[in-house]
């Protein structure tokens, strides 16, 4: 399996999948991608409908993962999906709302967020190619929320790791910021930005597009625009898909709440492996430029001014990075229409292709959209609660809400929790009138000690922390 730009660098020459682990962004600004994905025949399916959740992140993982020893990949992926970590063995177990109606618990993790179930991957499959290099890392990255806290939860402790993590200044719930600045490991180091999410993304952008930057300090990725985090996240639908089905000749759709994409692209690939998906539906909160682009075929990344901050603050996203990953499957895999596309988006504010042949391919694609206002979570939630005496959080609610108006007759829905509502708790109480349940060790996180520096957004000043910290 080799791996080249979604904007077309090494095309000639692809990389393998410890070398893009470690890289991060490509050279040219894009994303990898692996050149073809593997397919799955009917007889590849009905031997993985069977199996443990990590027998299955196994088989999966192996095909994009071919340059780790199967035994040392297998031994990382065990360590990785355990009931000590997750709670359960299941790791993402469904719970059935009624016919049809599904939730897929995938928050189970140490933070409590979806994020967990690949950066829990991402953090050993690190630690066991650093000492096989006798290399080391730094990791740049930009969070909405979820991501940031999930990260250096997993890299925490590492060795040959240093976490720097980008997050906007007060727009996270409370429990969201004393989740990551609580952490007084040396290795990990938060920034509060005071912009948005897409200000503190482009910022980690930047510097990993300073090439000779990048090497000197080894500049590594644990976004969603590190592929890896993607392959994880496949494995997800797989066991969705099997636990609410009998057979392989039904089909399924998902109802996926969506920031920077990178949640729903897994389904999307999970889809062009042979996984019987219908829809594709992809849910965001008033920050609506996705559901903007697959109603319209318009898309136009807002500014940070116009980037509303919502009360599912993980999705306050206007410009979704792993976009571009699915733009290459679309325009054929031809990386020079994703360049000019991209160009268009820098230069001119965004692109429309209503009126090309990209279009009509993107409705074969089975992805449909929604959005969701705050008014519409707060009554999703209640709902939800009133109905089935099940509190979920507001990015869930997002995605229930706009899963609700695309459900089919006779085919199964599956919503993607994304989060526990206690990371939420003045939006459950505005919702329900009460606080949401805590798990067990995390009363009272918001009154521990926090360690983060407040800073502007200034690509330099970034830079210049990471020089200061790895002391070159």
């Amino acid at each position: 399996m080799k791996y080249s730009s979604t904007r077309g660098a090494d095309t000639d020459h692809p990389k393998s999948f410890c070398d893009i682990l470690l890289e991060g962004l490509a050279p040219d600004g894009g994303l990898y991608l692996p050149q073809t994905y593997p397919v799955l025949t009917e007889g590849d399916l009905a031997k993985l409908r069977p199996l443990s959740y990590p027998d299955l992140a196994f088989e999966i993982m192996s095909r994009f993962v071919d340059d780790i020893p199967r035994e040392d990949l297998r031994k990382i992926v065990n360590k990785t999906y355990s009931k000590e970590v997750f709670g359960t063995n299941d790791i993402t177990p469904v719970h059935t709302l009624e016919k049809d109606l599904h939730l897929l618990k995938c928050s189970n993790g140490p933070t409590l967020a979806f994020k967990d179930i690949a950066m829990q991957f991402l953090g050993h499959l690190f630690e066991y190619v650093l000492a096989k290099r006798h290399a080391e890392i730094n990791i740049l990255g930009a969070t909405s929320g979820d991501t940031g806290s999930a990260a250096e939860y997993a890299m925490k402790g590492k060795k040959g790791v240093r976490v720097f993590m980008l997050s906007p200044h007060e727009k996270m719930s409370p429990f969201q910021c004393a989740q990551m600045f609580s952490l007084q490991d040396k290795n990990i180091f938060n920034m509060s930005v005071r912009g948005v999410f897409d200000d503190c993304q482009d910022m980690v952008k930047a510097v990993s597009n300073d090439l000779e930057f990048k090497a000197k300090y080894k500049i590594g990725a644990v976004n969603s625009i590190n592929w890896g985090r993607i392959v994880a996240q496949v494995v997800y639908y797989f066991k969705g898909y099997f636990a609410v089905t009998k057979s392989n000749d039904e089909k399924v759709s998902f109802a996926v709440p969506s920031g920077n994409f990178g949640n729903v692209l897994a389904g999307h690939i999970a889809r062009m492996m042979g996984l019987p998906i219908k829809r594709l539906i992809v849910a965001t909160n008033e920050n609506d430029v996705l559901d903007e682009f697959f109603k319209t075929g318009k898309y136009r990344p807002r500014k940070t001014a116009e980037t509303r901050q919502t009360s599912s603050p993980s999705m306050d996203i206007s410009k979704a990075s792993n976009f571009e990953r699915f733009l290459l499957d679309l325009v054929w895999r031809d990386p020079a229409v994703v360049r000019e596309l991209m160009r268009k988006v820098d230069q001119e504010g965004g692109f429309d292709i209503s009126h090309c042949p990209y279009w009509k391919r993107l409705q074969a694609f089975g992805f449909i959209s929604g959005a969701s206002t705050h008014a519409d979570r707060m009554r999703t939630i209640r709902h939800v609660w009133e109905q089935y005496n099940i509190e979920i959080d507001t990015h869930t609610a997002d995605g229930l809400r706009v899963a609700e108006q695309h459900r089919e007759l006779g085919v199964p829905m599956v919503c993607l929790e994304t989060a526990l509502p206690a990371k939420f708790e003045a939006s459950i109480v505005e919702a329900l009138g009460h606080k949401p349940v805590r798990p067990a060790g995390y009363n009272g996180i918001e009154s521990l000690p926090q360690r983060f520096e407040i800073m502007d957004i200034d690509v330099a000043a970034v830079k210049a922390k990471i020089a200061m910290a790895v002391g070159g």
